[in-house]
């Protein structure tokens, strides 16, 4: 680890919560539903789609996890009265895969039977490799279930390959590099190794006919995608480009335009914002360059 990062992991829990929010408030939409969807709507005046993600992980009390899973019963209606073109991403452990599997699982089923109701989609958002089995293993159970549910493959761990090619079939994935700091063993280290990575499980993907969200604001490895989707001739409606909000992608999302690709913002926001900017730094340091850039942004 540089001591540049070092010191801004040090450093930056310090700093008052405003300074940090000039990070946070460029890639955060608010704390509440309002703002949010205010956020979404801009959005799709644009032309793009987004995922809302309620702020929070890790859980640790059944009662917290209840009134969370009832919270996005309660967004997923919200949405739908705002018609808006969007959908939800949600943490195992924020309704309470720490605390017990089986009330997880029940979480998700309620609030994807909700969205079944809206014709809206809930896609489960991969945490660390402690819970990658978990997740896939409640993925795999909703959909036996329900076909409005999707996952997210980390394309640094080792192990994705093997895992794209037990799902389901016509599963819905959203590929993304990771951004936990994961042991060498397990995942690859290295930018070109990742990115080759990226590359072979996206390729599988199109091979098995699962709709693709290709998830990252690297130009070079979205070029590379580019041309595998020309490559394997892939229709529009069975991928998408998805980027964080805030994440400056104005020459990419363009280029997605021009050639009639979907593209969505993934949009978190709540009253965790502090909490989920520090706890991203220190799962992995790397990003703190990134982080002093925005803090002075603008």
């Amino acid at each position: 680890m540089s001591i540049f990062n070092k010191f801004i992991i040090i450093v930056l829990p310090l700093l008052p919560k405003f300074f940090v929010k000039l990070f946070s408030g460029r890639y955060v939409a608010g704390n509440n539903f309002k703002q949010a969807l205010n956020t979404v709507k801009k959005l799709n005046l644009d032309g793009q789609c987004a995922t809302l993600d309620i702020l929070g992980e890790h859980t640790a009390e059944k009662n917290n996890s209840k009134a969370i899973t009832e919270k996005y019963i309660s967004l997923v209606k919200y949405i739908d009265s705002n018609n808006a073109d969007c959908n939800l991403s949600i943490k195992p452990s924020h309704i309470g895969l720490d605390i017990d599997y089986s009330l997880a699982l029940t979480n998700y089923i309620s609030i994807v039977n909700e969205a079944e109701k809206f014709n809206n989609f809930i896609r489960l958002d991969m945490e660390s490799s402690k819970a990658t089995d978990l997740t896939i293993r409640l993925h795999n159970e909703l959909r036996e279930l329900h076909r409005n549910v999707g996952i997210v493959i980390q394309a640094y761990l080792k192990r994705s390959e093997q895992d794209i090619m037990n799902l389901p079939d016509n599963s819905n994935i959203r590929i993304c590099k990771g951004i936990y700091n994961e042991n060498e063993r397990i995942s690859y280290k290295k930018y070109e190794d990742i990115n080759e990575n990226f590359l072979r499980l996206l390729k599988i993907c199109f091979e098995k006919n699962f709709y693709v969200a290709i998830a990252t604001h690297d130009i070079l490895l979205i070029n590379s995608c580019i041309e595998i989707i020309n490559e394997y001739n892939i229709k529009t409606e069975m991928f998408e480009f998805q980027y964080l909000l805030g994440v400056p992608m104005d020459n990419a999302i363009n280029n997605f335009k021009i050639k009639n690709y979907k593209v969505r913002s993934y949009v978190p926001f709540g009253k965790d914002w502090y909490d989920y900017s520090i706890r991203r730094i220190k799962e992995n340091p790397k990003i703190g360059t990134y982080v002093l850039k925005n803090l002075f942004y603008k």
